[in-house]
């Protein structure tokens, strides 16, 4: 009769989910293809950051690109990983109008100034991202009385919307900033700029998270992963190109090499203090107006 041997049982694949905007796609190439020596692979799932947000607050995947703000949901079942997120300057999101035109001959004017968002109806991509937390920020110190009712909408579907009059401001992001002149709308307010001129602070906007039970040996390889997946990609940034152009949705190579520009940069490769204190300081200030709960982020 022979013993039984005890048995380690293998860990379970390594699913990770990001958006297909280029700067995830340039970020996790070299990873996600394989280039990183000795990292585990990761099996990819795209999604938008809304559909992240939600898959974190039910506790799906184990390494997620989501908005910084759902951080004070998630964080008793995830850790925030100190690379592999957007957060930087000049890269906030922009408040649109059809500014003193109306496009289609129907209903008010666009609003030109602050004041004139007062019970005005605003799309948003996300309740859940950085950028609505920045809009109400925002809003809260420069437009009397509030808004009036806020609309949430595909991204895609937003600078259209607004054009068209059906809502009278969008809140948009990332490529947006190079593309809404196209749509003939107005920049009312770049809440970057705001928030850098109200703190000091870079702007934190996608956060990588992972889950607590992947085991802190797992997540100190998975990050030094995504740390040379980073370094490659500045390395030999044309290796990622069709990878990036195939899921950037259409967008022109000059934009998404824009977005890639805007968005990647040392935050990348590690929040660092200043990193840590942009995000404390979003989570803090949206709490004090009782956006979030409170949170201590480690």
């Amino acid at each position: 009769m022979t013993e039984d041997v005890p048995t380690t049982a293998p860990a379970a694949p390594l699913d990770v989910a990001y958006s297909p905007c280029p700067n995830d796609t340039f970020t996790f190439h070299a990873w996600s293809h394989g280039l990183v020596p000795g990292a585990e692979p990761p099996e990819v799932t795209f999604a938008d950051i809304d559909v992240t947000n939600g898959m974190a607050e039910r506790g799906e995947g184990s390494v997620l690109k989501v908005s910084y703000a759902v951080l004070p949901w998630v964080l008793e079942e995830y850790t925030l990983l100190p690379c592999g997120g957007a957060l930087g300057r000049g890269c906030g999101p922009l408040v649109l109008t059809r500014g003193e035109d109306d496009a289609d001959g129907g209903g008010a004017p666009g609003a030109t100034t602050a004041a004139g968002l007062s019970g005005r109806t605003v799309a948003v991509p996300s309740e859940r991202s950085t950028a609505y937390l920045l809009f109400r920020l925002w809003a809260a110190a420069h437009v009397p009385g509030g808004v009036g009712e806020v609309v949430v909408m595909p991204f895609h579907e937003i600078m259209p919307a607004v054009r068209d009059g059906r809502v009278d401001a969008g809140l948009v992001i990332h490529e947006a900033r190079f593309t809404y002149q196209r749509f003939g709308l107005h920049n009312l307010a770049d809440l970057g700029e705001f928030w850098e001129g109200t703190t000091g602070h870079p702007i934190p906007l996608g956060a990588i998270i992972a889950k607590r039970s992947l085991g802190q040996e797992r997540i100190t390889a998975l990050t030094e992963a995504i740390r040379a997946s980073v370094r490659r990609a500045w390395e030999e940034p044309d290796a990622s190109r069709a990878y990036v152009l195939a899921h950037s949705q259409e967008m022109e190579p000059a934009v998404a090499d824009q977005h890639i520009a805007l968005y990647v940069n040392e935050f990348t490769a590690d929040l660092g203090e200043e990193g840590f204190a942009a995000v404390r300081e979003l989570l803090d200030r949206a709490a004090a107006e009782g956006l979030v709960p409170p949170v201590t982020l480690g």
